[in-house]
């Protein structure tokens, strides 16, 4: 099974992270592992509590098909930045990286934003937190969510969307499924049905 690696923080959003990974599970071949710092139990901003499969240390020497970082309340913090060396691992290896909400914030923080096409809740939110390390302001998206190269960066009320992109950056189904996917949790079954 191809691994496709979901790092979680503590009161992390996981509504962001639902639309993805149930698709992903569903998709032959392919499966969702939760990471975050240690395997002590993650509690999600909804009250659901996820015990990881992996720890970040633990997946530096594995192999892994994808990564994805899930937003929430954690990503403007110290212990964020002990993601960093797997998001290293991920851009050596040239795999998807996908960040949505904050943590598309976080893949600014790290300079992956400065020099590509990418969005986040907003310009100005990213200009002030980062500051100066930020110099990617003319590449900046007003979209729902933007894939350049191999970095997907998403706002935070686009969960859709950037389930979406992930899917076919993934190349994991064909791009017509993917679209019919959207389609049908976007619009609605009867509207999605309407064809």
């Amino acid at each position: 099974m191809k691994e496709i690696l979901f790092v979680i923080l503590d009161d992390f959003a996981e509504w962001e992270a639902t639309p993805l990974s149930a698709a992903i599970n569903q998709t032959d071949g392919f499966c969702v592992k939760t990471v975050s710092i240690t395997k002590k139990p993650v509690k999600s901003i909804g009250g659901f509590t996820v015990i990881p499969d992996y720890t970040l240390s633990e997946c530096i020497d594995k192999e892994f098909y994808g990564l994805v970082l899930i937003s929430g309340k954690s990503w403007r913090t110290d212990e964020a930045k002990q993601v960093a060396p797997i998001v290293d691992k991920a851009l050596l290896r040239n795999v998807i990286i996908a960040g949505i909400c904050d943590a598309s914030v976080f893949l600014g923080t790290m300079g992956l934003l400065n020099e590509i096409e990418h969005t986040s809740n907003t310009l100005e939110d990213i200009q002030n937190y980062i500051g100066k390390k930020y110099s990617g302001a003319k590449y900046y998206k007003n979209q729902q969510v933007v894939r350049s190269q191999n970095i997907i960066t998403a706002n935070g009320t686009a969960s859709l969307e950037f389930a979406k992109e992930v899917l076919l950056g993934l190349n994991i189904m064909p791009s017509q499924e993917v679209e019919q996917w959207y389609r049908f949790y976007k619009l609605g079954y009867y509207e999605a049905m309407k064809g």
